[in-house]
């Protein structure tokens, strides 16, 4: 028999919530509070404080949201994209590359 009422997730699908819910917060710019994150999750504030592995979850939220504000967050998020936009070049002269290697393929057939 299960411990907890039939209308609640199961302890299981908490992670679950709480993670979905702390996404959202993040990507609407909400402050990542445990009054938002219950109330968005459907999870009582009370299991979100009893439970140490979601007030771990929603912490480690708060903190990514800070670092993003932060000079060095910053500095992290601009070499992040930097890699990323060079890896995409890179991609970018290898198709041209292609093409015209089978555009002089075509042209000599």
């Amino acid at each position: 028999m299960s411990n907890h009422p039939p209308s609640a997730p199961p302890p299981a699908d908490y992670v679950l919530r709480v993670e979905k819910a702390c996404a959202q917060l993040a990507a609407d710019g909400t402050p990542i509070t445990a009054d938002a994150v219950a109330a968005l999750a459907g999870i009582g504030r009370a299991t979100l404080y009893r439970r140490p592995e979601l007030r771990a979850l929603i912490e480690e939220h708060r903190q990514q949201a800070r670092d993003a504000l932060t000079l060095t967050g910053l500095a992290v998020q601009i070499d992040q994209l930097r890699d990323s936009l060079e890896a995409v070049a890179g991609n970018v002269r290898r198709h041209e590359e292609q093409l015209r290697r089978l555009t002089k393929q075509q042209r000599n057939t």
